[in-house]
């Protein structure tokens, strides 16, 4: 998502706001996904997984949307434990709010 039009859902996305970002009912689904692989990946059930399905992803689609999650995980734990900030031009606006809230 770029451009003018969609500032506004970038910055809802940043912030952890999946309601203020309007997504339709499969992207949403697939990034609450992501996010319970994110915050606590053994708490993916065999229904969240199923919902996806119904809704018209593909098993190799869910499996990426996976993976992906999974791998910023990790660089977020990595970067965690070596203390490593993005320089401040990644974040002009300062730190998201989807770091810096309670899950």
């Amino acid at each position: 998502m770029q451009g003018e039009q969609f500032e506004g859902v970038a910055e809802a996305l940043r912030d952890g706001d999946l309601d203020a970002a309007g997504l339709a009912g499969r992207e949403r689904l697939l990034l609450e996904f992501a996010g319970t692989i994110s915050r606590a990946a053994y708490r993916v059930t065999d229904e969240q997984v199923q919902g996806l399905r119904e809704v018209g992803w593909t098993d190799e689609q869910i499996a990426e949307a996976a993976y992906v999650a999974a791998l910023f995980s990790l660089f977020v734990r990595l970067a965690d434990t070596f203390g490593i900030e993005p320089p401040a031009a990644y974040e002009p606006t300062g730190i998201p709010g989807a770091i810096t809230r309670d899950p």
